[in-house]
């Protein structure tokens, strides 16, 4: 366990400690999904013609990401716009849960139909996540909206529980319930979706960090969704630029993994391993800051 771990889990005290001493945080902005919900954002604005949409991890919301997203646009390389995802946040229509497995995908593309609407200067849409919001963003590389993003940051990437780059049980964050989570999917490929709504995976948040917005369990549907839908094809369907940073001591994944695991599929791809930085690290650290940097301003 890295030096300053809590429990046997993430190492969150880098982390909020940086986020105490933080400047105020953007307001939440409002959009409209496609099925008519009012979901939230904040805007880190910047003058470039580069916007990053970077989607927070599970658990949690997008305010663990504002030192990261603050020097990103203070640098002026590109605005930032870091979104609640639907299910979490302070007030959600219902926490922890979804309507359907591919709704995620649907709000992301919403965001950057709203966020080209609203800057119309903008030459690229860069697609961005930390954890399981990097899974996500996998997810949306194989899906339907995949066109959409110009390149393709990648944060400590949760790649699904079967990865290489997985440790069991995500390093103790995610108590998932196998007794469920494996009849619901048997019944998923037989088109049976009913059960979907069945919580089925916890998080180990320390109660020092809690603070009544985190979300703390997922439903099937919501777990699902949060994660690539099948990673080779998933991985194979990357054709723009692909930035992955990871840290050599995260508790929850394997970053000596991740070269054999995304390099055959995404051969272009970009992985980058900072020395000593944990899962949380990453989001703060500086030399993960200024890699992403120095990345951007070569596109």
């Amino acid at each position: 366990m890295p030096a300053g771990a809590d429990t046997a889990g993430l190492n969150f005290r880098a982390l909020f400690q940086k986020l105490q001493s933080a400047p105020t945080l953007p307001a939440l902005e409002p959009f409209e999904a496609r099925d008519g919900t009012r979901l939230w954002y904040r805007h880190y604005p910047a003058k470039a013609d580069t916007a990053i949409i970077l989607l927070h991890g599970s658990a949690t919301d997008s305010k663990y990401l504002s030192s990261f997203a603050r020097a990103i646009a203070e640098s002026g390389v590109a605005t930032v716009y870091t979104p609640n995802l639907r299910g979490h946040g302070p007030s959600p229509v219902r926490r922890g849960d979804i309507d359907y497995i591919g709704q995620l995908e649907d709000d992301l593309a919403d965001l950057v139909s709203h966020v080209k609407a609203t800057r119309n200067d903008l030459a690229q849409v860069v697609i961005g996540g930390h954890s399981s919001g990097g899974g996500l963003a996998v997810r949306f590389a194989g899906g339907a909206h995949g066109e959409l993003a110009a390149a393709y940051l990648l944060l400590a990437p949760y790649l699904g529980h079967d990865a290489p780059t997985v440790r069991d049980e995500s390093g103790g964050w995610a108590d998932p319930n196998l007794f469920k989570i494996i009849p619901i999917s048997i019944m998923n490929r037989l088109g049976i979706t009913c059960f979907n709504d069945t919580r089925v995976l916890r998080f180990n948040l320390p109660v020092a960090y809690r603070d009544g917005s985190e979300t703390l369990s997922y439903s099937y549907r919501l777990m699902t969704g949060f994660n690539p839908s099948d990673l080779n094809r998933d991985l194979g369907a990357v054709t723009v630029p692909l930035l992955v940073v990871v840290g050599s001591e995260d508790e929850a994944l394997v970053a000596s993994e991740f070269e054999s695991t995304i390099k055959p599929r995404v051969p272009d791809a970009i992985i980058k391993t900072v020395e000593g930085a944990s899962h949380l690290d990453i989001v703060v650290d500086e030399r993960a800051i200024q890699t992403v940097r120095t990345w951007l301003e070569k596109r």
